[in-house]
């Protein structure tokens, strides 16, 4: 069985980011899973996951810390390196951490080693405003970037904690015009996290980048977890509404997996259930 998977996933070609935009256009939905280290990449290379992100989440669950405000570039790029040995196919996002592209000169300089050091395809940064210059100074240096709006966890200090995002007239409108502005500032993806059904459905339909939501309904290009979320695993936090559990029907981890991205492309997940109203 080892060996079939094998198989399958070498049949796979390596997706890139101009596949990401075609599968946008096509309708193909989007699985993507965090992931950490290479033996789990392996797995979700040959389940048929899309895109892997080594978030900064590894933070919370293999750090153990209270937020994703700890980590490191190192961190990052240390992960990402264990990861990518792991990949045939899906395409690899590191995450940049807290502050490390709060400046051009940040920026290039974390991003760069991500991609050099650790093998990454694209990074991932949390915001607009002010962070539009480095969207667009990374774009403009053939850096692919993933942009990510709605519940952005660096910015947990001063949300006061975890909450939707985007469900007052005002904050949409603000979530809506601010995707707008990162697609425009040449971000290639961009991550929908805890924004109500009706605005994330809206801002799909309104910008050419593909979305990826986690808590953000089933009107996005794709989805994504947190790899220990989707196994139950228990990571000290609260558990949040948007997760669910495919171990427990699953049988096993690579049944889990695959539950995940049949569900995903399918669109029986997520439901409402997992989803949030204005």
């Amino acid at each position: 069985m080892y060996a079939a998977d094998n198989a399958k996933t070498a049949a796979r070609a390596p997706l890139t980011v101009p596949k990401l935009r075609q599968m946008k256009a096509e309708s193909q939905r989007i699985a993507a899973l965090t992931a950490y280290d290479a033996s789990f990449a392996r797995v979700l290379d040959a389940a048929g996951v899309d895109v892997v992100l080594v978030g900064d989440s590894l933070g919370m669950v293999i750090q153990g810390h209270g937020s994703t405000l700890p980590v490191t570039v190192d961190d990052i790029v240390y992960h990402t390196a264990c990861v990518a040995r792991g990949l045939r196919s899906a395409l690899l996002i590191a995450d940049m951490p807290f502050q490390s592209y709060a400046t051009v000169d940040r920026a290039i300089d974390a991003a760069s080693a991500m991609l050099a050091e650790g093998g990454a395809s694209m990074v991932k940064l949390e915001g607009a405003g002010a962070l539009l210059e480095s969207i667009r100074f990374l774009s403009e240096r053939d850096i692919p970037v993933c942009a990510h709006l709605g519940l952005t966890p660096q910015s947990v200090l001063k949300l006061g904690g975890y909450k939707v995002q985007g469900r007052e007239d005002t904050a949409a409108k603000k979530l809506l015009e601010d995707a707008k502005a990162v697609a425009d500032a040449g971000a290639d993806l961009l991550v929908l996290e805890c924004v109500p059904t009706a605005i994330a459905t809206r801002v799909t339909r309104s910008i050419a980048i593909p979305t990826i939501g986690i808590g953000a309904g089933p009107g996005c290009d794709g989805q994504i977890l947190v790899l220990h979320d989707l196994l139950g695993i228990n990571s000290g936090h609260r558990r949040p509404r948007f997760v669910k559990d495919f171990l427990a029907d699953g049988g096993s981890i690579e049944g889990a997996i695959k539950a995940y991205v049949d569900a995903v492309k399918s669109g029986a997940f997520p439901t409402a259930e997992h989803s949030y109203e204005s």
